[in-house]
């Protein structure tokens, strides 16, 4: 939708599921700042709507005589990182029986657009090459040997498929690396401290990854700009594996350079020793080209560093409020 006197996107009220999410806050701010009202949709109290999104009826009844244009799920039942299959289980239903239940409210308040959070691990894990896969080349979610890798192979496929066969609405897809940043690398800086994160050796294996800020600018441009029916990639030029990336990490943070232990020893955490174990370059030329995606952190050592020198530039004001506070704490005395 697009303003006739200038041609830029018109405001929009967009329902987030997720907003409070390590992804959510960054998309709340990139929407915001694209011009559009927000509306945050969670089980907590301090959303706009407070709801879960596998009690379909307790939905509808939150969201009944609200006005919305889009709809976001970016919903997810993670709070710390997967170790084992199981831990997937419970994003698996939000993927599924939550993004069913989500149309229906998107329905219920008249929204034409449903845009989706995917991951770039729905086109298998495992070890993919070096040639760049590709959203309309590549198959997305092919159907898995491994029980366990099929239920969450399985339910990101459904989600885009509800969101892609939804009558009257307009599905968008949006399948993102894995994350770091604001509140995403943050999660990890605990573990280097305490030297209780280990890594095993790459051995050429590399993933793609995204700085959660330009994630969620992605999310912005997908409500205004994203062409029904279609999926995008969204990583940043360079992938990185693993191992790499941590250790750059804890380098860039002053912090213990991380264990190294054989890729066998994980193999009790089966979500980690898959993830571990593969390889995957991605094309992210479409969201580029389509949706006008430009990310201010294309790799991930520059990403690290702005981190880190926004972190410093935070703690160097704080001191320095501190300091002046002291000064005329003594001057008062």
């Amino acid at each position: 939708m697009t303003n006739n006197d200038t041609g830029t996107p018109a405001p929009q009220t967009v329902l987030l599921a997720g907003a409070s999410g390590v992804l959510g806050v960054h998309v709340v701010r990139a929407l915001t700042a694209a011009g559009h009202r927000v509306v945050s949709l969670g089980r907590g109290a301090a959303n706009d709507v407070s709801a879960d999104l596998r009690d379909r009826e307790a939905l509808l009844r939150a969201v009944e005589g609200r006005r919305i244009d889009v709809v976001v799920h970016a919903a997810t039942a993670l709070r710390k990182p997967p170790v084992m299959h199981r831990d997937m289980a419970a994003t698996n239903a939000l993927r599924t029986e939550g993004t069913r239940n989500l149309l229906a409210a998107a329905r219920e308040t008249g929204a034409r657009r449903f845009v989706v959070e995917s991951m770039v691990f729905g086109y298998g894990f495992g070890d993919h090459g070096q040639s760049a896969l590709a959203e309309n080349t590549t198959p997305f979610a092919p159907r898995g040997a491994d029980a366990a890798l099929e239920r969450t192979i399985a339910a990101m496929r459904t989600k885009e498929e509800l969101a892609f066969t939804a009558d009257g609405i307009e599905g968008v897809s949006l399948r993102f690396g894995l994350f770091y940043g604001a509140g995403g690398t943050d999660a990890l800086l605990p573990l280097l401290r305490r030297r209780a994160l280990p890594v095993t050796p790459d051995h050429d294996r590399v993933l793609p990854w995204v700085d959660l800020a330009d994630a969620a600018d992605a999310v912005a441009l997908a409500v205004d700009h994203g062409r029904a029916g279609q999926a995008y990639n969204i990583a940043g030029a360079q992938p990185l594996g693993f191992a790499a990336h941590v250790r750059l990490t804890a380098e860039l943070f002053g912090l213990p350079r991380p264990l190294t232990v054989p890729r066998w020893a994980l193999r009790p955490m089966g979500y980690v020793h898959t993830v571990l174990g593969s390889t995957m370059r991605v094309d992210s030329t479409l969201a580029r080209t389509e949706l006008g995606w430009k990310p201010a952190h294309d790799t991930v050592p520059d990403g690290l560093a702005a981190l880190v020198r926004e972190r410093a530039a935070a703690q160097s004001r704080s001191a320095d409020t501190t300091s002046t506070a002291s000064a005329q704490d003594r001057k008062s005395a």
